[in-house]
C-alpha cells in the first residue's frame, strides 16, 4: 500500500502545481508547514517528485539479520536501501544481499559494532559495497541529497561537548605509537569512532537527510553535536541508529528545525518518517520517552 499512497500524493501535489498552486499551501497540505528553515520549502516539482514517490528504507542495527530486509526489498521494491550501522555481516555485505542487489540501490554507514571483530570489519568495508558508505560525505539518493557520519563518540578520541583529544584519524595514528596500529594504520576500533574533522567536513555541505548512528541531542543519551551539524548542513530530516528504539521527537521541531527519527533495532522507517517495520524493542523501551530533551 505504501508505493501506492506515495504515487497517489505525488500526483495530487503535481497537478496542484501545474495549475499555480501556491507552493506553501501545498506544503502545508502535505504536512511540512512547520518546517521553519526556509530553505526547507520545497521550491519545485522535483522536490516533491523526491519526497513522494521515490521511496528509501532506513534500516535500524541488523546486528546480522538480513531476512527482514530482503522480505521488505522484495516486496515494496524500494529505491534504495539505507542501514544506519551495526550490520555484523557474517559474509561480505554483496553476499548477504545477493538476491535483491538488482532490485534496490544499497547504502551503509558503520556503527561501533562494525569493528569488533576483523570479520566484522572485513564483511563490510571489504565486501563488494565497500563504496556504498556513506560516512564523511553527501551522496544524491533517489533525487535527495544523503549526509552520513557513522561511528560513535569514544572519550579516546572526543566525547563532546568536551573538546577533542585527537583532532583527526591522522593526528592520531601519529600519536598512537606504532603497537597500536592495524594493518599499519588507524587501530580497528577506531574505524567506528567519529573524530571532528568528520563533523567539521560534513559541517561545510549541504543536504536533505542526515544519518548517524549516534542519536541526536534530543534523545536520552544523544548528543547536542548531532543537531548542531545537522543545523549546519540544513537538513530537514534526521535517522539514526544506535539506541534500539524509535522516539516521538515531533515535539522538538521547532528547537532542531528539522525533523528527527529513531530506527530500532531491525526496524526500518521511510524517508518520510513512516514506520514500515517497528523495531524488535520498541515497545519495551517507550519508558525513556519520559527522559527526551525539553519535554514535560
Amino acid at each position: 500500500m505504501r508505493p501506492l499512497v506515495l504515487a497517489l500524493r505525488a500526483t495530487a501535489a503535481t497537478c496542484a502545481l501545474e495549475h499555480n498552486a501556491d507552493i506553501a499551501k501545498v506544503q502545508e497540505w502535505l504536512g511540512y508547514a512547520n518546517i521553519k528553515n526556509q530553505d526547507h520549502v520545497f521550491a519545485t516539482f522535483s522536490d516533491f517528485f523526491a519526497i513522494f514517490f521515490f521511496m528509501i528504507y532506513f534500516l535500524g542495527d541488523v546486528h546480522g539479520n538480513f531476512r527482514h530486509v530482503i522480505e521488505a526489498v522484495r516486496r515494496d521494491k524500494p529505491d534504495a536501501i539505507v542501514f544506519l550501522g551495526d550490520v555484523q555481516a557474517q559474509q561480505p555485505l554483496h553476499i548477504e544481499l545477493a538476491e535483491i542487489l538488482d532490485m534496490t540501490e544499497v547504502w551503509w554507514i558503520q556503527g561501533n559494532h562494525d569493528t569488533d571483530s576483523d570479520a566484522d570489519y572485513d564483511n563490510l568495508f571489504g565486501s563488494e559495497l565497500a563504496d556504498r558508505n556513506l560516512h564523511g560525505r553527501v551522496v544524491e539518493i533517489a533525487g535527495l541529497r544523503v549526509a552520513g557520519l557513522g561511528g560513535v563518540f569514544r572519550g579516546q578520541i572526543w566525547m563532546p561537548p568536551a573538546p577533542p583529544a585527537y583532532d583527526s584519524q591522522d593526528e592520531f595514528v601519529r600519536r598512537c605509537g606504532k603497537g597500536n596500529l592495524w594493518r599499519g594504520g588507524l587501530p580497528r576500533k577506531h574505524r567506528s569512532t567519529i573524530f571532528e574533522s568528520d563533523w567539521l567536513d560534513l559541517a561545510t555541505q549541504r543536504a536533505d537527510i542526515f544519518i548517524t548512528h549516534e542519536a541526536p541531542g534530543c534523545h536520552p543519551h544523544g548528543f547536542e553535536a548531532i543537531n548542531e551539524v545537522a543545523s549546519c548542513m540544513r537538513v530537514s530530516r534526521t535517522f539514526h541508529g544506535h539506541q534500539h528504539d524509535n522516539l516521538d521527537y515531533s515535539a522538538q521541531l521547532q528547537r532542531l528545525g528539522h525533523q528527527a527519527f529513531g530506527v530500532g533495532f531491525c526496524g526500518i522507517t521511510d524517508q518520510d518518517g513512516t514506520v514500515i517495520r517497528p523495531g524488535d524493542f520498541d515497545q519495551n523501551r517507550t519508558g525513556r520517552q519520559n527522559h527526551i530533551f525539553g519535554d514535560v
